[in-house]
């Protein structure tokens, strides 16, 4: 997603998200993104993936679970 695109969706939760919500939303879905990136590049790698973020492993493991990311989608 392009810096502009990245914006418009900023601008939707500022009018779409409930007020108090906005920060912990965006954080969230960013770093839902970053993380799937991440797996994308290590081919559902937790552990290279958790190395190219430069987080521990039980970190990114937690992250996954919170954030309801399928790895599987991403293993080859």
């Amino acid at each position: 997603m392009d810096r502009e695109n990245y914006m418009d969706k900023i601008d939707e939760a500022f009018i779409s998200i409930q007020r108090g919500e906005i920060y912990h939303v965006l954080i969230s879905n960013t770093e839902k993104m970053i993380i799937e990136k991440a797996l994308e590049r290590s081919f559902g790698n937790q552990i290279l993936a958790a190395k190219i973020l430069g987080i521990n492993r039980n970190t990114i493991r937690t992250k996954i679970r919170k954030l309801n990311i399928d790895v599987h989608r991403f293993k080859i």
